[in-house]
């Protein structure tokens, strides 16, 4: 092979590895989608809010978890028509096969009939969080 074509495949290997990393930065543990999944809110033994809900999946051996917490709180806490809801899968771990849940804290955003309508994995960003609710 030429050294002018290994440093062309060379130069498509990098630009297409910025483009993936470009794309799931921006994503930062999002799905847009909730994959199709309905939440049930007896999993909490509450009810949902009257326009959306905050649900956290968390363990307590979560490092991540008290700061999603603090930060769903505090912005259900802002809005009347919104809820946060807390499900600790230690005590639960039926429900991580049930919502497909493999990392803690995972958060779903879900509407008044129970559809997820976005999922965050970690700590999900203030805006993102934001734009998700805005689109419920």
């Amino acid at each position: 092979m030429s050294p002018v074509a290994a440093l062309g495949i060379a130069a498509a290997l990098l630009v297409l590895a910025t483009i993936v990393g470009i794309v799931l930065r921006g994503r930062d543990g999002r799905r847009r989608d909730g994959g199709a999944l309905l939440f049930d809110p007896a999993d909490a033994a509450a009810e949902l809010g009257a326009r959306a809900t905050l649900v956290q999946f968390s363990t307590e051996m979560c490092a991540r978890c008290p700061q999603v917490r603090r930060l769903l709180s505090a912005y259900a806490a802002e809005h009347d028509d919104l809820r946060h809801l807390e499900v600790d899968l230690t005590h639960r771990p039926d429900l991580s096969a049930r919502y497909r849940v493999l990392q803690t804290p995972t958060t779903f955003v879900v509407d008044d009939s129970g559809a997820v309508r976005a999922r965050f994995h970690g700590v999900p960003d203030r805006h993102a969080l934001i734009d998700a609710l805005a689109a419920v």
